[in-house]
């Protein structure tokens, strides 16, 4: 099966719409952040039941990361790309009709569980099609659906918020993976095929070793510093800031502006120096960076907050190409599955449920702070990441 590789022609294509469908995957998961303020004002939540949806966006998708390797096993990899897609609008629209708090916190729970289902189908599908040299570039380029995620969604808040309400803004997003899922589902091309369905043995195997352990801490904090982040990041800037809501939301989509060269960058990096080095520095620049958010003064918190971001992105092709070298390809999907399940549980949920009672009490800088001095201490892990040859 590893050897089935597309053609180059073959594999642009199927990389474009696996990054199409990664776009929404990960902008349903992004856009409630720009849109809080409008949601706590119109609802008259606090910021902690505001991070509480990022809490069950994280517990939905956990569950279909876990869920993943049954279904790929049951369905296949291919339907489970297009289940996730279409499960995915199903649930933005149950979100776009509900009007209290726990029936949006339902819909975000189903939208989280069908976004979980995609990457480890994905990422397997990717990994099958192109040949493992070039692993990391295809990799980056696939990173680009989160950057372009992170820079539109603030954007698209300010643009249509005035239009549709926030309701419309999902729907309208529900309304093109639900598109994306079938376009995939019709044209994507290779082979078609049934992942391993994961057993209790299979699980004791692959979580044996520390690479697995190292790889899901490491994971966690890079998801921490991006989601978790992310999302209460207009929350942080109107209110502890003061800053206008718009220029807010403006300043943190432009701000991923220059990931966008740097994506590219960040696959020939990890090829050509190895996932670790690259790793190390991310973590360090992270950790620097997530403190200064909270300790600068004044508007340079606006140079900051172009800075924090730049080289995030560089952590991904590196660390999933380590994920992709310490399994072999049956079990390839399941560790994915475990590993972005507690990461995302953590970094994406638990963090940002975190900064929300930390905002309520005035003090959102100090969780920033905090955290900046774990990734810091992260770096400790790396000499015992041992990888195979």
């Amino acid at each position: 099966m590893s050897d089935n590789y597309l053609s180059r022609k073959s594999q642009l294509f199927l990389l474009f719409l696996l990054t199409g469908i990664f776009y929404l995957n990960i902008l349903s998961r992004l856009i409630m952040a720009p849109l809080l303020p409008v949601l706590e004002k119109e609802l008259g939540i606090s910021h902690s039941v505001s991070g509480s949806f990022f809490m069950f966006i994280a517990l939905g998708y956990s569950g279909g990361l876990f869920g993943s390797g049954f279904v790929s096993g049951w369905l296949s990899n291919r339907r489970t790309i297009v289940l996730s897609a279409v499960s995915l609008a199903l649930a933005f629209y149950l979100v776009a009709l509900s009007d209290t708090v726990w029936a949006i916190r339902l819909g975000l729970l189903f939208m989280g569980a069908a976004t979980g289902l995609y990457i480890p189908a994905g990422m397997t599908a990717l990994t099958l099609a192109i040949r493992p040299e070039n692993w990391g570039k295809a990799i980056a380029v696939h990173e680009y659906a989160p950057t372009l995620a992170y820079m539109s969604a603030p954007l698209l808040a300010e643009v249509l918020i005035g239009i549709g309400g926030w309701q419309g803004i999902v729907l309208l997003i529900g309304t093109g993976s639900l598109m994306m899922g079938f376009f995939f589902r019709r044209f994507a091309p290779g082979s078609d095929f049934k992942g391993d369905r994961p057993c209790l043995a299979d699980i004791r195997h692959l979580v044996r070793g520390a690479p697995f352990w190292i790889m899901t801490a490491f994971f966690t904090l890079a998801i921490g510093a991006t989601v978790g982040l992310y999302s209460m990041m207009p929350l942080y800037l109107i209110e502890e800031r003061g800053i206008d809501r718009t220029l807010a939301n403006s300043l943190i989509g432009l701000s991923r502006l220059p990931l966008l060269a740097i994506v590219l960058a960040a696959g020939w990096l990890s090829d050509r120096f190895g996932p670790k080095p690259v790793i190390t520095v991310v973590m360090l620049f992270n950790a620097l960076t997530t403190i200064l958010l909270a300790v600068v003064p004044g508007q340079w918190v606006f140079v900051v907050l172009f800075l924090h971001p730049m080289l995030t992105v560089c952590f991904f092709p590196a660390g999933f190409t380590i994920l992709s070298r310490i399994s072999p390809a049956p079990s390839r999907s399941l560790l994915l599955s475990l590993t972005m399940l507690s990461a995302n549980l953590i970094g994406g949920g638990i963090f940002p449920l975190v900064l929300g009672f930390f905002g309520d009490a005035q003090a959102f800088g100090t969780g920033f702070v905090l955290f900046g001095v774990i990734m810091f201490l992260s770096i400790l892990l790396i000499p015992f990441l041992k990888l195979p040859e």
